[in-house]
């Protein structure tokens, strides 16, 4: 099994250009089920869970061509509507097959999703919502049996809590409904705005009409079509914290800083200098990090998949800081490895004590989730000596090339077999 090996030490300088976003991806990607046009999409990262989801495509009968970051996909000949547990263990994006595969063929037998082991993530809320278009369901031995005895018909939904997953999974269900569907209290992170775009490009009829609510116009007919996915903004976070703990000077490239901006403002807070231009964002790291309380937060808040790298930043803060994870339970599981480490965080149920002063030492660590795996980097790379990361399989899942990124600006990293 893989491992890293990273040296600390090292001040990360230069440039990084981001990749395209796996959670723009994921979504664009079950989509095209609506399709039977050709659909070419550009700058996707090439990361392990979009190599699953264009498996469980394939599974399905997408015929598909995916070369450097680009891909075409033609649902032509696409006649199949059951995804396996293989095929979705893995990713709890699996479960946006359902919506499409229920709007075209009235009838899908899609597995109960995987993904990190950081919470349930209950799909309660995509099937009681489904429900409401017209769709009834059963589980059955971890399977999802789902019917549309009269098809999907457009209706009003009110989701009782903001789910990015159920968002996506009822676009692009309501999308190829009959009639009119009114959807309230949506998320509206990039990654679903991107979504509507892409769906808009393809001949889709979609509107937002308030901050949190979309109306959509059921299609059948779709259009040939070409998109560019978005930047990832986790990645960009990521690298922008990295240069943050080393006390470097990165400049993050391929971005819109308007769409990070709460980072970058939590980023201003706690030191970093940071200057922001059209496509990208530079940030000079300071010896004087300065402690902050932060919970995590649907869009436009904190996200939750930098938790774990911003607690890597705020361990070296001159006071204690308070981090508060309000999307996700058990989400601290990088904690213990930090403490492994030097770090002083205690855990009271979902709020992490993060006391400063922490000089990090290396150590043999082990990943337990994609965002962790990260966390761990950052930590070992603001460590002195050689920390050794277990398990990266959870980061190849999310993160394209890091090492590579990251040798780029100086890092002392290395992947061994």
């Amino acid at each position: 099994m893989q491992k890293l090996e990273v040296f600390g030490a090292n001040k990360l300088k230069g440039q990084i250009k981001i990749s395209g976003s796996k959670n723009a991806s994921l979504p664009i990607l079950a989509s095209t089920l609506l399709s039977d046009k050709k659909i070419y999409l550009k700058n996707l990262p090439k990361v392990k869970d979009i190599e699953t989801m264009i498996n469980l495509l394939k599974s399905l009968g997408s015929n598909i061509k995916f070369k450097k970051n680009n891909l075409i996909i033609s649902n032509l000949n696409q006649n199949k509507k059951f995804a396996s547990y293989n095929l979705v263990k893995t990713m709890r994006a699996g479960i946006l097959v359902l919506g499409p595969l229920l709007a075209k063929f009235g009838n899908a037998r899609v597995s109960l999703p995987g993904g990190c082991a950081i919470g349930t993530r209950p799909i309660d809320i995509h099937l009681e919502a489904l429900s409401k278009l017209g769709v009834e369901y059963k589980i059955i031995d971890g399977y999802v049996h789902a019917t549309a005895p009269n098809g999907l018909n457009g209706t009003k939904i009110n989701f009782s809590r903001i789910s990015v997953g159920a968002t996506e999974n009822l676009i692009i269900a309501a999308s190829h409904a009959k009639g009119t569907t009114i959807l309230n209290n949506c998320a509206i992170e990039p990654e679903i705005k991107d979504l509507v775009k892409f769906l808009i490009k393809l001949g889709c009829n979609i509107e937002w009409i308030s901050k949190r609510s979309i109306k959509i116009i059921g299609v059948r007919e779709t259009k040939q079509t070409a998109y560019t996915i978005m930047f990832d903004r986790i990645e960009a976070g990521t690298y922008l914290i990295a240069a943050a703990v080393t006390e470097g000077n990165l400049k993050i490239k391929n971005i819109t800083p308007e769409v990070i901006k709460t980072e970058i403002n939590v980023l201003k807070k706690i030191g970093a200098k940071i200057i922001t231009k059209r496509n990208e964002v530079q940030i000079i790291g300071n010896k004087k990090i300065k402690a902050i309380n932060i919970k995590t937060a649907p869009y436009p808040g904190f996200p939750t998949d930098l938790q774990a790298q911003i607690m890597v930043l705020l361990c070296k803060a001159k006071k204690k800081s308070l981090i508060k994870e309000d999307i996700f339970e058990n989400r601290f599981m990088h904690v213990a490895e930090l403490n492994r480490m030097g770090a002083k965080i205690s855990i009271n149920g979902n709020r992490a004590s993060v006391k400063g002063n922490v000089n990090f030492a290396s150590a043999e660590l082990m990943a337990t989730d994609l965002r962790a795996s990260v966390s761990l980097i950052l930590a070992a790379l603001a460590s002195k000596g050689k920390s050794t990361i277990n398990r990266i399989y959870h980061l190849d899942r999310g993160y394209e090339n890091i090492e590579i990124k990251l040798k780029k600006v100086g890092a002392k990293i290395r992947r061994i077999n």
